[in-house]
């Protein structure tokens, strides 16, 4: 088949979580024979800035083993600025709709959200060219901005529930990557008339490849000074749907065991009100993200992992940090919605805990049973690689694309004979 994907992050932009899992899904696409074309932004999300050494230009393209890489400037802005960042999203989806018009019609067309922009684009061409049109949901939006509260004006939330829903009218298929996400789609679908069966759980993958089990003693390790403590640990977006409160009521908690230490790996809207209380804190240290080479040094720092997701959020956002934590060999502690796709899969798995949302108590209770028994939390990690390796690689995920790819164009093919 030859494919066209849109996404807004692709190697070497990789600090980004879906950067890494589009390029990975590329490649192993690219191994089952396929020819697929890719169009991106200029690398810029590490510094929310066009990287140096990319600048100059507004857009670049690329000829690769597997096609043609497309990249466009992608008017970064401040990412607490949500109208600025609709208006960026709208011209980058703009520029590259009209680049992607330069290559030759594909057989499938998806594209990536957020930003829910790029829909848009992947419609116009797949409209275009006549092909089936793919709408890939990372995070669903408005939701997300809304239960944030960083979307409050309710003409702008009618308008942009409004173009969510059109946008999954309009796709021939939704692919969404957990059960509650498939379950919030399904729901809008039903409401306005359109098929729900058009949504189709894919979850995310672990990259095997680059993130493996190393022992705890790592550079990383020796870096920061962390000795042989437990080490409790954050990596990942330090944003605003996060709750790091629950890590500094933790740190208080924990101040007369010297032997645990919790670190904050990442970068992000909410780092400076994370760095405010680690600063008070001797037992809480914070770091920029590693580069990717360094990736299982930081995870396998760690002698358990924190995935800390907001109240109500788990229908519409789906941690994709939690595959390369189990692909790191290591346990989880997730403070998430009951029943959510992390608490399944940890159950699933039987590779850590969750405890409701926002919910200090119950946090420190549950992470005090876990770090009390460290025979245990040693076996979860070796299930969680396990569970990894038997069902969540990037080769099994693109089996599952290439499936529903095939299938919705001899769908097309028998409407049109």
């Amino acid at each position: 088949m030859k494919l066209l994907l849109f996404c807004p992050h692709f190697e070497p932009d990789l600090h980004a979580a879906t950067g890494e899992v589009m390029s990975k899904l590329v490649h192993a696409l690219a191994d089952r024979g396929h020819h697929v074309d890719v169009v991106t932004s200029l690398p810029w999300y590490k510094g929310h800035d066009v990287d140096p050494d990319w600048r100059g230009r507004p857009w670049r393209i690329e000829k690769t083993p597997h096609g043609k890489i497309i990249r466009c400037w992608p008017f970064p802005v401040d990412k607490n600025n949500i109208p600025a960042r609709a208006l960026g999203f709208a011209g980058f989806t703009g520029l590259t709709t009209m680049l992607a018009l330069r290559l030759s019609k594909p057989d499938v067309v998806m594209g990536m959200s957020p930003p829910i922009f790029l829909g848009d684009a992947a419609w116009t061409l797949a409209k275009r060219w006549k092909v089936p049109f793919v709408f890939n949901v990372q995070d669903i939006f408005p939701d997300v901005a809304v239960d944030l509260g960083a979307l409050t004006n309710e003409r702008v939330i009618a308008g942009a529930q409004r173009y969510e829903r059109s946008m999954y009218r309009r796709a021939d298929a939704v692919t969404v990557l957990s059960r509650d996400q498939a379950e919030n789609v399904r729901a809008k679908l039903a409401a306005a008339e359109s098929d729900p069966e058009k949504v189709h759980i894919i979850h995310n993958f672990a990259d095997t490849d680059r993130v493996s089990v190393v022992d705890r003693n790592t550079d990383y390790r020796a870096r920061h000074d962390l000795g042989q403590k437990t080490v409790v640990m954050y990596s990942g977006n330090v944003g605003l749907s996060q709750s790091f409160d629950l890590v500094e009521h933790a740190a208080r908690h924990f101040a007369d065991r010297p032997d645990v230490h919790f670190v904050i790996n990442g970068e992000g809207a909410a780092r400076g009100e994370v760095d405010a209380f680690a600063a008070e804190l001797p037992n809480v240290t914070t770091a920029d993200f590693v580069s990717r080479e360094q990736i299982s040094d930081a995870l396998g720092t760690a002698d358990l992992h924190l995935i800390l997701l907001k109240a109500g959020l788990a229908q519409s956002s789906t941690p994709s940090k939690l595959y390369g934590i189990l692909a790191a060999g290591r346990p989880v502690l997730a403070s998430i919605d009951e029943g959510s796709e992390v608490s399944l899969t940890l159950d699933e798995g039987r590779c850590g805990r969750s405890v409701p949302p926002d919910d200090p108590s119950a946090f420190i209770a549950v992470l005090s049973e876990m770090l009390d028994d460290p025979v245990e939390l040693a076996a979860m990690g070796g299930r969680a690689k396990t569970f990894v390796d038997q069902c969540l690689t990037p080769a099994a995920q693109a089996e599952r694309f290439e499936t529903l790819f095939s299938q919705l164009i001899t769908e097309r093919s028998s409407k049109e004979s």
